[in-house]
């Protein structure tokens, strides 16, 4: 696990709640935000999009920033937690000044899973198996969108959980140019019967050499915490330039974890 810095430590503890078994979030702030609508070709559908823009780029004309890009975007999905957690790193100087997007869901199962051939993966939505097309949405029509929108340079972080983990490790294993920070809580890595964490190897053996940043956390549950050990130790036995973190938190459950080791993950992928 990585050393906190103290400030660090201390934004770890103004920004994630105590969080228990019986215990309830508090309401995020909606943040202040802007919004747009892409007309996707490759989905056939009109896809919201959330942007938060921080003080850093609004009292310059001319500032550059990355961007932290998030499926689950929507503001009553984790947008919210998302931009509050950032915003709180940044004021307290623990990570540089980002530009958070926000992609709301239409068809959250469609789009965060890959093909499966088992038959109760199947039963979960009318639509599964949307990942690559989801994928290309983004690469192809959600980059140069925002690109004309903002100023941006061209490095890109991507975080999200359950799902949204599986989706950003697929994309980290299968697609690895299109981010230069993944961070994957507690994915669903039991997805057809764990097909890509038994196929990482083969995705590993050809990452390349950019250096890149991969952050995996998992809860209690074996199904999970038993497939990220598989992909982190496949991932530390490779000659690759990807700096990996991965942080097995028995004490959380899938229902917590996102919120106890946001602010973490997020320092560790933008520093």
């Amino acid at each position: 696990m990585m050393r906190i810095s103290r400030a660090l430590f201390a934004a770890i503890v103004l920004v994630a709640p105590r969080l228990g078994a019986q215990t309830t979030p508090p309401a995020d702030k909606i943040p202040a935000h802007d919004s747009f609508t892409v007309v996707s070709k490759i989905l056939s559908e009109r896809r919201p999009i959330n942007v938060y823009t921080p003080k850093a780029y609004k009292i310059s004309a001319t500032a550059k920033l990355p961007v932290l890009y998030m499926p689950d975007g929507a503001i009553d999905e984790d947008f919210p937690h998302v931009v509050n957690t950032v915003d709180s790193l940044m004021s307290l100087g623990v990570i540089r000044p980002v530009i958070i997007v926000g992609i709301p869901n239409t068809e959250r199962r469609r789009d965060l899973t890959g093909p499966t051939r088992v038959k109760e993966d199947s039963a979960i939505a009318p639509h599964v198996g949307g990942s690559d097309a989801f994928r290309s949405f983004i690469r192809d029509e959600l980059f140069p969108a925002v690109k004309a929108r903002y100023r941006i340079t061209d490095e890109r972080a991507i975080v999200g959980e359950s799902l949204a983990g599986l989706f950003i490790t697929e994309t980290f294993l299968t697609a690895p140019s299109m981010f230069d920070h993944y961070v994957a809580i507690d994915p669903s890595l039991w997805w057809n019967s764990y097909a890509l964490t038994d196929a990482a190897p083969s995705y590993i053996a050809n990452l390349g050499t950019a250096p890149r940043t991969f952050y995996i956390a998992s809860a209690d549950s074996k199904e999970i915490s038993g497939a990220s050990a598989k992909i982190v130790a496949a991932l530390r036995s490779a000659p690759t330039n990807i700096r990996v973190t991965y942080e097995p938190r028995k004490d959380l459950t899938h229902a917590t974890i996102f919120r106890a080791v946001g602010p973490g993950a997020l320092a560790n992928a933008l520093k």
